[in-house]
C-alpha cells in the first residue's frame, strides 16, 4: 500500500483536534485518559530511560539551532564580515554538527530498545491475561481479532509509550526555540514563518473527507484480497482436488484489478491534492523569500541572516506539524489501548486453590459428577437441562447422540471451561473429598479434542508439549499403547519424524492416534476423547481404549462418539439428545451395537 503523503498527515491532526472537542463535549474525554493512564502505567517502568530520552532531545535540536545561527555568520565571514572568527565559527559548526549526528543516532537507538522492551512486556501480559480470560468470554471474539489485538494495537502503544512524552517536550521546545531564534533578527520574519504551518494547514482541511473515502476503500479492499488469499492457501488440499485452481486463479487475477483500479484512483487523487497544497506552500516560500530580499536589499539584514529566515521557517513550519502530528497519534494509541483494554479486563477463569489438596490422591482416581447441571450460551436456549453424570475410576463411560446435541459441551463442563447455571460439576477423591471444576483441576485431565491438535515439528516435539521431561522410551510406550508406533516405528527418523503444519503428511487415522499417544503420555487421571477414534476402524479403537485401561487401572476415561462400536467395553452409556443427558440401560446399550 502507498504511503500517506505528509499533507495527510496534517489532515489527521485537524480532524483529531475535531475528535477531542467532541471527546471533551460528550464525556467520553475521560475514557481516553483512562487508556492513558494504562498505557504510561508501563511507561513509569522505564521513566529513568525516558527522561535521557528526552535530555538527549532537547541538547540535539538545541545543538541543531547553534549550528544554523554560526552557518549564518559563516555566510557573512566568507561576504566579507568578521573574518577573524572564521576559524571559531568553523569549530562550532563541526562540533555541533558532529554531537547532533551523535545523539541522534543515540536517541534511535534508545527509542527502539525501549519500543522493543515495551512491546514485549504489553505482549507477555496481555498473552498471560488472554489465557487465563473465561472461556466462554473470550469465545465471543474472533482469532483474527483477538490476533490483531495482540500484534497490531500492541505494536501502537508500544510505539507511543515511550516517544510519546517526550515528543511532546522536544517539539513543543524546538518549536518556541526556533520562533524565538528568527524573532530575535526580525519580528516580521517569525509572524510569516508562524502563520504559514497553521495557513497549510486549514486549506488542506477541505480535502479531508476525499482523502479519508479513498483510503478507507483502499485499506478495505486490501483486506478483502489478503482474505481471499489466506482463504484459497488454508483450502489448497481441497482446491487441487476438485482441479479447481484455474477458476482460483481467475479469481486472483479480479481481485487485482479491483485492488489496482481502486489504487491508482486514490494515486491520481493523491496527485492532484499534493500539486494544490505544494502551490500553496510554493506561494507561502515565495512570500517569505521576497520580503528577505527586500531586507537584504534595504541593506537590513546580511546574507547570513537571510539564509538562516528561510532555514528556520521550514524549520519552524516542521516543528509546528510535529507538535500537532502527536495528537493523531495519542488518538490512536488510545483507541488501540481501549481495544486491548477490552480482552486484559475480561472476566477470568475460577481458580479455587484448595484444588492442589487432591494431587495427593491421583494414585486412587477421581470420580467425575455433574448434579442436576443446567447450561445455555445464550440466554433462553438451553443446551445442558436438569443432567447428572457419573464416571468413576476404572471404567469408561460413553456418551452418545447426534452432532449439535451438547458432547462437547459436556466436555467443557467437566474441564471446567464453562459453568454450570445451575447445579454443579465435581471432582471426588477416593477419600470423599470434593472440588468444584476449576481451572486448577485441569491438570489432572488428558483431553483429545475433536479435529487435527498436531503442531509442526518432530513427532517427540509434539509428545514433550504435554511432558517437557519425557524420555525417548517413555514416548515410545505412549505411541504403542495409542496404536501409533505400529507406523512410526517404520518412518526414518521414528520419533524424530517431522509432522508438517496441521499434521500434513498422516492420515486423519494416524494423526489421531499421535494425538491419543501425547494424552497418554500426560498419564492424567481422567483422559477425556472427544470424538478422538472417529477416523479408527473399529478394531483399533478398541485395542487403544483396551491399552489405556490397562495403562493404569484407576484412570477415569469419558468418550464422546457417534458410533455405538465401543459401547460393550463401557460400563455407562449417556446419551445427549433435547439438552438431558440420560443414562441408557444395558438392554438399549447392547440392542445399539447389536444394531451396528
Amino acid at each position: 500500500m502507498q504511503e500517506e503523503p505528509e499533507e495527510k498527515k496534517k489532515d489527521a491532526s485537524f480532524e483529531s483536534l475535531h475528535i477531542l472537542a467532541e471527546r471533551w463535549k460528550n464525556g467520553t474525554f475521560s475514557e481516553i485518559i483512562d487508556d492513558w493512564k494504562w498505557i504510561l502505567s508501563y511507561s513509569a517502568r522505564y521513566k529513568g530511560a525516558v527522561i535521557f530520552y528526552t535530555i538527549l532531545g532537547i541538547l540535539s535540536t538545541s545543538l541543531g539551532l547553534v549550528g544554523s545561527v554560526a552557518g549564518k555568520y559563516l555566510i557573512d565571514i566568507i561576504t566579507g564580515y568578521q573574518m577573524e572568527k572564521l576559524p571559531l565559527l568553523l569549530g562550532i559548526m563541526m562540533g555541533s554538527t558532529i554531537f547532533s549526528l551523535g545523539f541522534g543516532s543515540i536517541i534511535n537507538r534508545i527509542s527502539t530498545k525501549l519500543s522493543i522492551a515495551i512491546n514485549n512486556d504489553i505482549q507477555a501480559d496481555i498473552f498471560d491475561q488472554i489465557v487465563d480470560a473465561d472461556w466462554l468470554e473470550i469465545s465471543r471474539y474472533s482469532n483474527g481479532d483477538v490476533l490483531n489485538r495482540f500484534n497490531s494495537d500492541v505494536d501502537t502503544v508500544s510505539g507511543n509509550a515511550i516517544s510519546w512524552l517526550p515528543t511532546i517536550i522536544i517539539a513543543g521546545y524546538n518549536f518556541i526555540a526556533t520562533f524565538l531564534v528568527i524573532l530575535h533578527y526580525d519580528w516580521m520574519m517569525a509572524l510569516i514563518a508562524f502563520l504559514s504551518a497553521p495557513f497549510l494547514l486549514v486549506m488542506s482541511r477541505f480535502m479531508i473527507r476525499k482523502q479519508r473515502e479513498y483510503s478507507k476503500k483502499v485499506r478495505e479492499m486490501s483486506s478483502r484480497l489478503m482474505g481471499f488469499e489466506v482463504e484459497t492457501f488454508y483450502n489448497f488440499d481441497t482446491i487441487k482436488s476438485f482441479g479447481i485452481a484455474p477458476y482460483y486463479s481467475r479469481k486472483m487475477r479480479w481481485w487485482q484489478s479491483e485492488f489496482k483500479e481502486i489504487s491508482l484512483t486514490y494515486n491520481l487523487f493523491t496527485i492532484k491534492t499534493n500539486i494544490v497544497l505544494s502551490v500553496m506552500g510554493s506561494a507561502v516560500e515565495f512570500l517569505a523569500f521576497g520580503y528577505c530580499l527586500f531586507r537584504l536589499w534595504t541593506r537590513d539584514i546580511t546574507y547570513g541572516t537571510m539564509t538562516l529566515f528561510l532555514q528556520q521557517r521550514s524549520s519552524l513550519s516542521g516543528a509546528f506539524g510535529d507538535v500537532i502530528s502527536i495528537i493523531p497519534s495519542f488518538l490512536n494509541s488510545s483507541v488501540s489501548a481501549h481495544r486491548i483494554r477490552e480482552l486484559v479486563e475480561l472476566p477470568k477463569e475460577v481458580h479455587i486453590s484448595e484444588s492442589s489438596a487432591l494431587d495427593t490422591a491421583v494414585k486412587d482416581g477421581f470420580q467425575v459428577r455433574m448434579r442436576g447441571v443446567e447450561f445455555s450460551y445464550l440466554e433462553g436456549k438451553k443446551v445442558i437441562t436438569g443432567s447428572d453424570f457419573r464416571a468413576a475410576p476404572g471404567e469408561i463411560v460413553a456418551l452418545i447422540g447426534p452432532s449439535g446435541e451438547g458432547k462437547t459441551t459436556m466436555i467443557r463442563l467437566i474441564l471446567g471451561l464453562i459453568r454450570p447455571e445451575q447445579g454443579e460439576t465435581v471432582m471426588i477423591a477416593a477419600d470423599g473429598r470434593e472440588v468444584v471444576m476449576n481451572a486448577e483441576t485441569r491438570h489432572l485431565f488428558a483431553y483429545v479434542p475433536q479435529g487435527n491438535t498436531m503442531l509442526s515439528g518432530t513427532i517427540a516435539e509434539n509428545m514433550r508439549v504435554v511432558k517437557e521431561d519425557a524420555t525417548d522410551e517413555e514416548i515410545i510406550e505412549a505411541l504403542k499403547i495409542s496404536c501409533a508406533w505400529d507406523f512410526v516405528k517404520q518412518m526414518p527418523g521414528t520419533i524424530n519424524s517431522p509432522i508438517g503444519e496441521r499434521g500434513r503428511g498422516f492420515s486423519e487415522g494416524q494423526s489421531q492416534r499421535l494425538a491419543i499417544a501425547r494424552a497418554v503420555l500426560r498419564d492424567a487421571p481422567v483422559l477425556l476423547l472427544d470424538e478422538a477414534t472417529s477416523a479408527l476402524d473399529v478394531t483399533t479403537e478398541r485395542r487403544v481404549l483396551r491399552n489405556i485401561i490397562r495403562q493404569r487401572p484407576n484412570k477415569t476415561c469419558i468418550v464422546t462418539t457417534h458410533r455405538p462400536s465401543v459401547l460393550n467395553l463401557c460400563q455407562r452409556v449417556y446419551r445427549v439428545m433435547d439438552g438431558k443427558v440420560t443414562e441408557l440401560d444395558e438392554a438399549v446399550s447392547a440392542k445399539m451395537v447389536e444394531d451396528f
